[in-house]
């Protein structure tokens, strides 16, 4: 079992700033593949950035060179740090674990971008 516990979010004006994190704990195996999706209202969750342990990142086309996603691997923590926020960004974003057995998902963050 993996347990996500995602912290960070919350309300900010239109080309402000926010980090996320969010912390693993569990049984976390060596090769994995950390990242965060979001879910806007009325649609489907979609693909932010990953970043595997690796260090190989796959970010979303709507925020390359926006959003920056790093992770502390001594302390199985992601990173999302998120620049230049637009109105569209509002969403609930999710942190993600995936390895070769299992994936997880934390419980959302509530994103806010006011115009």
């Amino acid at each position: 079992q993996v347990q996500l516990v995602e912290s960070g979010g919350g309300l900010v004006q239109a080309g402000g700033s926010l980090r996320l994190s969010c912390a693993a704990s569990g049984t976390i195996l060596r090769l994995n593949v950390m990242g965060w999706y979001r879910q806007a209202r009325g649609k489907q969750r979609e693909l932010v950035a990953t970043l595997n342990s690796g260090g190989i990142t796959n970010y979303a086309d709507s925020v390359k060179g926006r959003f920056t996603i790093s992770r502390d691997n001594a302390k199985n923590t992601v990173f999302l740090q998120m620049t230049s926020l637009k109105p569209e960004d509002t969403a609930v974003y999710y942190c993600n674990y995936l390895d070769r057995v299992m994936e997880y998902w934390g419980q959302g963050t509530q994103v806010t971008v006011s115009s």
